[in-house]
């Protein structure tokens, strides 16, 4: 594995001295069109228009598109774009970008390459794991065009550096998985006066929406989603899963409306102080990739009248607030463990390690869902859905949906999930239904789920 992990990072060093090399190129040929012909410099002829001859050469395909134009061109080259996250929306975003010419391009992300972004996370590669996921897509995206200015900020977004951060910008990109994330970042786009195009995905969903635009007369974040939703609903592509081609689709979609806000040069308004006449209507783009129509827009209010963000000058929030006192942790709330059942109700993977290997009578229950269990599962268990439990009757009614009948009375019940919060849920709903038979069976879980099992007694398990 030393060997393994020691040529990965060979692999990595030498694409970003390719990267760099190419870029060099690119700047090498970038002096020669407007020199003698030698690369030196020298001129022979003074070059007559506004864009260098390999920009022609490069954008022509869009430059001919209806109101775009030679002016678009312009805005892209002089706009300056910050993407807060370089996973599976910011790297397709990042590429379009990168791709149409913006000027400057900045990533924020503090994570590392992992083979589990693989599937999604189109700018990183199996030779970059383990790199810092800014320097894996910059290297990707000099790749695809050296001629932009990258900025790799290999860090996550707080309030203490979003400031300095996001004030190099004019447009801003949130790329991110997490409301504590979105909240800090529209919270700054609005009092750095920046637009914000804010995509979230999930399984085979998303949602798309422009923010701040106009600064100041959009709504912001807080506008649209004043509360944040209860912790223990917000699960993450590690537990709930992602199609891969959903999460793109919202990242490219996200690079559309920042292009074009650019060629409309509504990135400029906050940077030249210019007013915008009247508001524009904001809807949220909405996307079910198994719906027969995948595409819907729902219309949204404009600003919130006593938004704490954007209220104007009646808001609580200034830049001295954002970075000494607000706790965007706090204010979203932490999922804390499940703690429903007593320790005397729960027994350790290497117990039930020895229960089964002993062949004592028991039921195991993985309650897990059934995508979850058909990729990987404890030999002996049975797939009950946590689902089941939780749109079950009740107390009084028939469990054999949930206990199969061949099962003897007095057997205990085992259960697990994926880390043990689930399996401490479904276990308290089967004895407050009386299955315990008042105490005569055991029914409890098993602590720290496949997690644990994997870590302790099964490493070849696959576990996701």
């Amino acid at each position: 594995m030393d060997k393994i992990d020691r040529l990965r990072e060979e692999i990595a060093r030498r694409e970003a001295e390719l990267a760099d090399l190419r870029s060099q190129l690119a700047e090498a040929e970038k002096l020669k069109s407007t020199g003698d012909g030698d690369g030196n410099g020298h001129i022979e002829g003074a070059w007559k228009w506004p864009l260098e001859e390999h920009d022609y050469q490069r954008y022509s395909r869009q430059m001919i598109v209806p109101n775009f134009g030679l002016q678009g061109q312009l805005h892209v080259k002089h706009a300056r774009v910050l993407l807060v996250g370089a996973g599976g929306l910011g790297c397709p975003a990042a590429a379009y970008l990168a791709g149409a010419g913006v000027g400057t391009l900045g990533l924020v992300d503090g994570d590392a390459v992992e083979v589990s972004n693989l599937h999604r996370q189109v700018a990183h590669s199996t030779g970059r794991v383990g790199m810092m996921k800014v320097d894996s897509a910059v290297a990707y995206l000099k790749e695809l065009n050296p001629t932009v200015r990258y900025n790799a900020h290999a860090t996550h977004l707080t309030p203490q550096n979003a400031e300095d951060i996001v004030s190099q910008y004019d447009l801003v990109l949130d790329c991110t998985d997490h409301p504590t994330s979105r909240y800090l970042i529209s919270d700054i786009c609005v009092l750095l006066s920046k637009p914000l195009i804010s995509a979230s995905a999930f399984q085979t969903s998303g949602q798309l929406i422009v923010l701040n635009n106009p600064p100041g007369k959009g709504p912001c974040y807080r506008c649209v989603f004043p509360k944040p939703p209860p912790p223990e609903s917000v699960v993450g592509c590690g537990e709930g899963g992602i199609i891969g081609p959903v999460v793109g689709a919202m990242g490219v979609l996200q690079a559309l409306e920042a292009i074009k806000l650019i060629v409309r040069g509504d990135h400029l308004k906050a940077r030249t102080g210019a007013e915008e006449q009247g508001e524009r209507q904001v809807g949220m783009l909405l996307f079910s990739a198994m719906g027969d129509a995948p595409f819907r827009t729902v219309r949204m209010r404009g600003k919130r009248k006593g938004c704490f963000a954007c209220a104007g000058d009646g808001s609580a929030l200034t830049l001295n607030e954002l970075k000494t006192s607000m706790d965007y942790v706090q204010f979203c709330g932490v999922n804390q463990p499940v703690k429903l059942l007593q320790p005397e109700e729960r027994i350790s993977v290497a117990e039930y390690e020895r229960i089964s290997r002993e062949h004592k009578s028991h039921l195991l229950l993985d309650v897990r869902e059934k995508e979850h269990f058909g990729v990987c599962n404890i030999n002996g268990s049975i797939n009950v859905p946590i689902s089941r439990f939780t749109s079950h009757r009740g107390e009084g009614s028939d469990l054999s949906d949930l206990i199969p009948g061949d099962v003897p009375p007095d057997a205990p019940i085992y259960i697990v999930c994926r880390v043990g919060n689930d399996s401490q849920i479904a276990a308290k709903k089967l004895k407050d239904w009386g299955a315990d038979r008042n105490g005569e069976r055991f029914i409890g879980d098993i602590l720290g789920g496949l997690k644990a099992w994997k870590d302790a007694v099964d490493p070849s398990l696959p576990f996701i």
